[in-house]
């Protein structure tokens, strides 16, 4: 079937003089970074009161990139975290008009939302591609696993501090989704998938910052790569981050959640003893703010059963446990990887939408990184200062 490309509509002719912000129904990928500024509010995005310095630790795309792992999706509705990014981070819809959210001091300005949205229920239309590679996220459409599309997630489900900043995170309910890159997505032109996003058995490195509240133990609360499709596709098809209790798939030791691999067919906290389950070295990370990162690398590694490795920890401590580093399940379709580059926030691959959790940002990057990226990586987030 040929792909449909499904358009936003323009804004209608709204003035938002008094926020000081020109909405906008869609960005052409190129122009993204030459939107800069602020929209409104006090100077530190919080609505009012004495300024907040900047925090300026180093950004997550900042490591990644230093290491050689070049950023191809990122996504925040909380913060900048690809440097030098000034577009727009997402944007909220009241069903009558619309209005990008910018950043003030490289955190979202939370105040124009609050403004704008007023008693209204806002929801989160788009939620922008930090990268430049135009992997925006919208509500997903049908799938295999359900016939519906997503429901975009209300802007104001889930309030958050982060350095002294009154936010916004993304809090997915079931039925709640978001996806680009795939043949029914807004965003971008289906000719160009998938928009620099691993295929196939290319290397990869993602993570996500997550939390131990509301989590929905459907499948599937993930953020990563997956089936242009929206289809299950078999094994190997995608890669994404998961967090979450396994659902009827594999588990870690302890009463949960635990950070898991989402491969298809199977949510992977490690591969011992010919199986899934009770994964030894996967223990579970009930914090807060959960750092979850999962490292996808090649078919010829471990003898040429692959390899992909599992990190997981408090997004408020530098540290991070590594949970599992070997070989992929020794299962058909996992040795080479089938990756096909579709970016997925709240669903499974094949649009399974019963799941929930938070979510509050992510990437994906090129390669593997190591152990000592890793490292680095969790220190930046931790830098990030969550709930304080």
């Amino acid at each position: 079937m040929k792909p449909k490309i499904v358009a936003i509509a323009a804004l209608s002719a709204v003035s938002f003089a008094l926020l000081g912000a020109v909405a906008c129904g869609e960005y052409p990928v190129a122009s993204l970074k030459q939107n800069a500024g602020s929209t409104g509010g006090s100077a530190d995005g919080s609505g009012g009161a004495a300024a907040l310095p900047p925090n300026t630790a180093a950004l997550p795309c900042q490591v990644l990139g230093d290491a050689g792992h070049e950023c191809v999706s990122a996504h925040s509705t909380v913060r900048v975290i690809v440097p030098a990014y000034t577009g727009p981070l997402y944007q909220v819809n009241t069903g009558a008009a619309t209005l990008d959210i910018q950043s003030v001091d490289g955190y979202a300005n939370a105040a124009a939302q609050v403004e704008f949205c007023g008693k209204s229920e806002c929801t989160i239309s788009i939620i922008y591609d930090q990268s430049g590679r135009g992997n925006h996220l919208t509500p997903a459409p049908k799938g295999s696993a359900k016939a519906t599309p997503g429901l975009p997630v209300p802007a104001g489900w889930l309030p958050v501090k982060i350095n002294g900043r009154d936010v916004y995170g993304v809090r997915i309910k079931p039925k709640y989704g978001y996806r680009s890159s795939c043949s029914e997505c807004p965003f971008p032109d289906p000719s160009t998938i998938p928009n620099g996003v691993p295929i196939g058995d290319e290397p990869q490195t993602q993570y996500m910052i997550s939390s131990q509240h509301d989590l929905a133990h459907a499948c599937c609360f993930d953020y990563g790569n997956a089936e242009v499709t929206s289809n299950n596709d078999g094994n190997g098809t995608m890669e994404a981050v998961y967090v979450g209790m396994g659902a009827v798939w594999g588990s870690g030791v302890g009463t949960g959640p635990w950070v898991m691999a989402d491969m298809e067919n199977g949510l992977y906290p490690g591969w011992e003893n010919n199986q899934w389950d009770n994964i030894s070295t996967s223990t579970s990370v009930t914090f807060d703010f959960v750092s979850a990162v999962v490292v996808g690398d090649t078919a010829d590694k471990n003898g040429g059963k692959g390899r992909f490795a599992v990190y997981g920890g408090d997004a408020q401590t530098d540290t991070i446990k590594e949970m599992y580093d070997g070989i992929r399940p020794d299962k058909l379709g996992y040795v080479p990887m089938k990756k096909q580059g579709s970016v997925i926030l709240g669903i499974g691959g094949d649009n399974s939408n019963g799941a929930g959790g938070r979510f509050y940002e992510g990437v994906i990057a090129l390669g593997a990184a190591k152990l000592d990226v890793v490292n680095q990586l969790q220190v930046a987030l931790a830098a990030a200062k969550y709930g304080q």
